[in-house]
């Protein structure tokens, strides 16, 4: 009598439906990547000037070129293609190493992770979420998958109080995809809300130096190569909304900020028209306006 041979076992999820798996995009070079983001921001530039003349024909016409380029989604996949290793990297790895003494003498004094809003997320893998450091909130206005809520920063509910605040809230990329200079002024005001007010940190006296803060990163042209905005007229609006330049670093590519939140600044009666600093044909119109 021939032996029957054993089976492998098989595990409940075999039973299962395939699961619904998007393709993994293609790599594109830094060339395209660079191209279909700044396409991306002109597109949404002109949408918004539509919308503003009432132009209900040009609006619809302007969606549907974003909707062939692939919309939010191709924006957010040509973000990823910028972090790979070969493209500058995550971000956030300039941000550890700011901060990498302060938060190594705070956890041998209360092991306390610090709450973290990080705005237009991308992934959970970037160097503050391995870092065990932070306890943290990812949104975006389109979530690239679990661990990353469906979110529009602009909508978030305030906190109530300071168990919804946050020590450190991350812009990282974010600020200049907003069309509007208005609408840019308005996001950085918002941040202010969500940001624990300074002196909460009688337990770790080492985070006073730079807590509680907002990661600021932009494409370096938005300041180095504006018409309306350089270092020193940021600088300006950051200490009207209440903050303290920290650390700053530009590299080809990019401008990093860290800004400690000292106080509340004059939210109220902020005054910075869109105002022309550098003349020139080859400069861009990146710009921040309150009032």
């Amino acid at each position: 009598m021939a032996v029957k041979k054993k089976r492998p076992q098989k595990s409940l999820a075999a039973g299962r439906p395939p699961l619904l798996q998007r393709p993994k995009p293609k790599s594109i070079t830094r060339k395209a990547t660079k191209a279909l983001i700044n396409k991306h921001h002109l597109l949404e530039k002109r949408k918004q000037q539509a919308i503003k003349k009432g132009d209900n024909e040009a609006v619809a016409q302007i969606e549907a070129e974003i909707e062939a380029l692939g919309g939010l989604e191709s924006y957010q996949q040509a973000s990823l293609q910028g972090q790979r290793e070969d493209r500058g990297g995550d971000s956030s790895r300039v941000l550890m190493q700011w901060l990498q003494n302060d938060l190594a003498s705070h956890k041998e004094a209360s092991g306390r992770p610090l709450r973290m809003l990080e705005v237009g997320a991308l992934s959970t893998q970037n160097a503050c979420s391995q870092s065990g450091h932070f306890d943290i909130t990812r949104i975006d206005l389109n979530s690239q998958g679990e661990g990353i809520l469906q979110q529009d920063f602009m909508e978030r509910p305030l906190p109530n109080d300071d168990s919804e605040r946050f020590d450190i809230v991350s812009l990282s990329l974010v600020l200049n995809f907003v069309p509007d200079p208005k609408g840019r002024g308005d996001m950085l005001r918002r941040t202010t809300q969500f940001l624990l007010g300074s002196g909460k940190y009688l337990d770790s006296p080492s985070l006073n130096g730079n807590f509680p803060s907002l990661f600021l990163v932009l494409p370096a042209p938005c300041v180095t190569n504006s018409r309306y905005l350089d270092d020193d007229r940021l600088t300006a609006i950051m200490t009207a909304l209440g903050y303290t330049k920290v650390a700053s670093k530009t590299t080809q590519r990019l401008v990093y900020y860290l800004w400690k939140r000292e106080s509340k600044g004059q939210a109220g009666k902020l005054r910075f028209p869109k105002q022309e600093i550098r003349a020139g044909s080859t400069r861009n119109n990146f710009a921040v306006v309150f009032g």
